[in-house]
């Protein structure tokens, strides 16, 4: 989902290279978001919470991994908030950001697509899970103002940890928030293709997205200020 830090040594890499690895780290993060889903209700006998579990400790521990092998090459952004704030911050140019968006949308499609032919589920589907009201949408502007925060600090004190600042806050968001944390446009997009555990339906797409992006933008306002240098005298 981000390691906003290495935006800058990212750019050693072609623009090629840095695309592939946003389209391959999204494709995998939204396997291991649909596919635990799947595996998760499918062994809980019907127990929510246990399937949310499952749900909730397997993005988080994959995220750990995808941040920590793709972070150097591309940023391991995953998610277009992320890249926003990249953008706001001045990490990246708007056109390589562009080029992220389409990579990362593409990659959430796929790894969907994936995730479903691994459980022989239909490839094509659209969720019927109604996510909808004020209280999802503030928390997913609570959830997305929270993880730019985590990576702006993590990034800023302890650039190493950043992998496991990012997995352990989606893990805890999944439960303190009463969307279960998607926290990523992309993801919310793709989310609508699988009428799964994880789904979304398309008409709550929109709020959502919304939501995220303010929550990013409020939170890249305030820590960008929160975390600034004093200015040398």
């Amino acid at each position: 989902m981000a390691a906003i830090a290495n935006s800058a040594k990212a750019a050693s890499f072609t623009l090629s290279r840095r695309l592939v690895a946003e389209t391959l780290g999204t494709l995998l993060l939204l396997a291991i978001v649909i596919g635990s889903g799947i595996m998760g209700e499918r062994l809980s006998g019907g127990n929510t919470a246990l399937a949310l579990l499952c749900n909730a400790v397997a993005t988080g521990t994959g995220l750990v991994v995808l941040v920590t092998i793709f972070s150097p090459l591309s940023g391991a952004h995953f998610n277009p908030a992320v890249t926003l704030v990249a953008v706001l911050r001045s990490e990246i140019a708007a056109t390589v950001a562009l080029g992220y968006l389409a990579a990362q949308l593409a990659g959430a499609t796929l790894g969907v697509w994936l995730a479903h032919a691994m459980f022989a589920e239909p490839l094509l589907q659209n969720s019927g899970k109604l996510r909808d009201g004020p209280a999802q949408m503030l928390s997913e502007g609570v959830a997305t103002f929270g993880l730019v925060g985590a990576i702006a600090g993590a990034t800023r004190f302890r650039p190493e940890t950043t992998p496991w600042i990012v997995g352990l806050y989606i893990t805890s968001a999944y439960w303190f928030t009463a969307s279960t944390s998607f926290a990523n446009p992309a993801v919310t997009l793709a989310r609508s293709l699988s009428d799964s555990f994880a789904g979304i339906a398309p008409a709550s797409v929109p709020g959502f997205v919304a939501a995220q992006l303010f929550g990013a933008v409020a939170a890249f306002l305030l820590f960008d200020w929160l975390l600034r240098e004093k200015p040398a005298s």
